[in-house]
């Protein structure tokens, strides 16, 4: 299974958003801790806050932060919102043109695949991939002054 860029990239501003204590962060702060596009993380921002996952403050000093607890974020089923228009093979997408899709049993095997991937996603939540004991040495990656 292939995880898009833009997959990995929302994953990393929902870690650093819990890393860094429901306090508020902006885009440009998430970008230059992860050495990565300010302009790519902008409209991942904008998807994770239509969804619910973030909440985003406007004005002179707003920002970003978490809108749930991460605990309550299931990986699993944010991987499925991202990723739910990402095809293994051709014969799961509407416009399949393969000429032996009708007696071809790959398209099953990667469906039972698939599934058996994101069953293995839904066992964690943002909250695991934080760590118990992991909290502080992620701020000093990221660059996170703690509080």
């Amino acid at each position: 299974m292939h995880i898009t860029r833009y997959t990995d990239y929302s994953l990393r501003v929902l870690i650093y958003l819990a890393v860094n204590n429901n306090q508020l962060a902006t885009i440009s702060e998430i970008a230059k801790s992860y050495d990565i596009s300010k302009n790519h993380l902008m409209k991942i921002v904008q998807q994770l806050n239509v969804k619910g996952h973030l909440l985003a403050v406007r004005g002179k000093n707003g920002g970003i932060k978490l809108n749930r607890l991460p605990s309550d974020i299931n990986i699993g089923s944010l991987v499925r919102e991202i990723e739910d228009k990402n095809k293994l093979v051709e014969c799961f997408a509407e416009n399949n043109q393969c000429v032996i899709t009708p007696d071809c049993q790959l398209k099953r095997i990667f469906a039972e695949a698939q599934e058996d991937f994101f069953k293995a996603l839904d066992k964690y939540t943002l909250a695991d991939l934080l760590g118990a004991d992991k909290h502080k040495a992620l701020s000093g990656l990221l660059a996170i002054e703690t509080l």
